[in-house]
């Protein structure tokens, strides 16, 4: 069984954040707490370890992990375009609870799956895993569970769903917790995703998921406006009350263009 390091322990954070540091240069997989709950993370530039990211959650290319970035200045490196609402967002709520999808920089090398030149980008705000971002760069992170069950706030409840597929789990307590659960289901503590693609040529900021940055603070920095209409969601084709939550489950986690809207 993969080892759980707490970080509350000085010589197991030190210790975990070095096997973690090493773990991610190697192309292996790391959970690590952020602000919202526990993230599954991998090296963003390294297709490999992107793919095996993929295939520990169950999920395929058609959903794309987005990527979390150790500070503003990274959403330029990784957008090819920052409109000025969005800059707005993220000095309001970066480092925190959401995620901006945009056009991704086409010379960028890397291979996050089918993200039809589409990035999600998201700030967060854990100390534990700014600290760890700022030393190997962007990561691609997902949330540390299988697809189609809960996501963990704890590092162990991640082991149990992911095992030996992860090198390092980082513990740091409960995530989520300075956050109200006012996300799509009873509980849920995902951050929100705006889709701000179409910004570029006169279209809407769409909420692709709510989460625990609201609407109405999301209007408050941008103006109503500017968003989308709420749009009524589609009632789930499935068989059976266990198929039913398995496509809510999906339907959350994933952006409508294929981007992956991972709870982390």
């Amino acid at each position: 069984m993969t080892a759980i390091y707490d970080c509350s322990v000085d010589s197991q954070l030190l210790t975990g954040m070095r096997l973690a540091r090493g773990a991610i240069g190697r192309g292996e997989l790391v959970v690590l707490p952020t602000d919202t709950v526990y993230g599954l993370a991998a090296d963003a530039f390294t297709p490999d370890a992107v793919q095996r990211l993929l295939d520990a959650k169950g999920r395929g290319r058609t959903s794309p992990p987005p990527v979390l970035v150790p500070g503003i200045p990274t959403l330029d490196a990784l957008a090819a375009e920052v409109p000025d609402a969005v800059r707005e967002l993220v000095a309001a709520f970066w480092p925190g609870g959401l995620t901006v999808i945009l056009h991704a920089q086409p010379s960028l090398q890397w291979d996050l799956g089918e993200t039809r030149g589409t990035v999600a980008l998201r700030m967060p705000s854990h100390p534990i895993a700014l600290e760890l971002l700022s030393e190997t760069g962007p990561l691609a992170v997902s949330s540390a569970n299988l697809s189609g069950r809960p996501s963990a706030t704890t590092a162990a409840e991640a082991e149990a769903m992911l095992g030996d597929s992860v090198a390092v789990y980082l513990e740091a307590g409960p995530s989520g917790t300075g956050y109200e659960a006012v996300g799509e289901r009873p509980g849920d503590l995902s951050s929100t995703i705006v889709d701000a693609t179409a910004l570029a040529s006169g279209g809407l900021l769409r909420i692709v998921r709510a989460g625990v940055i609201t609407r109405e603070r999301i209007a408050e920095v941008v103006g109503e406006e500017l968003l989308a209409p709420i749009a009524e969601p589609p009632a789930p084709a499935a068989s059976s009350e266990a198929d039913a939550a398995t496509t809510a489950d999906d339907a959350t986690e994933s952006a409508p263009d294929g981007t992956d809207a991972a709870r982390s």
